[in-house]
């Protein structure tokens, strides 16, 4: 008999489906950025600290707390990964602002410091403070 249960998906996939993501904090964590880059995503990072990225993924220093909203303005989805709860009401006004949706996972046992849908992926709980209902 077939196992009927689904395995979760990866973050990375539920990202792939956007045209153009913005990272908020994305540290020395590149991995992400580089692999939907690689798949024909626009991807600009942010951190507040310069930070190398790979070729294909923009890099703008930047604070959601006091933002540079240009930095957002077109993007489909903002995501941060590893965000801890003071940054989630900041990034979520950035997101309703710009009209993108937005996806975070946090760290350890912290929990969501905004309204969120629960989304189960390979590597824990994704949460969603905000999306358009649009099928992705």
């Amino acid at each position: 008999m077939a196992d009927s249960r689904r395995k979760p998906g990866r973050l990375e996939t539920h990202l792939a489906a956007y045209d153009r993501v913005v990272e908020v904090g994305i540290g020395r964590r590149t991995e992400l950025a580089a692999t939907l880059a690689e798949t024909g995503v626009s991807v600009t990072a942010t951190d507040i600290t310069p930070r190398a990225v790979p070729v294909a993924v923009e890099f703008v220093t930047d604070d959601v707390v006091d933002p540079d909203l240009e930095v957002y303005e077109g993007a489909d989805v903002i995501y941060a990964r590893n965000l801890p709860p003071e940054l989630h009401r900041p990034t979520l006004e950035v997101a309703e602002h710009v009209g993108a949706d937005f996806l975070f996972t946090t760290l350890g046992g912290d929990q969501p410091a905004v309204p969120v849908e629960r989304r189960t992926v390979r590597e824990g709980t994704l949460y969603v403070a905000r999306s358009d209902g649009a099928p992705r």
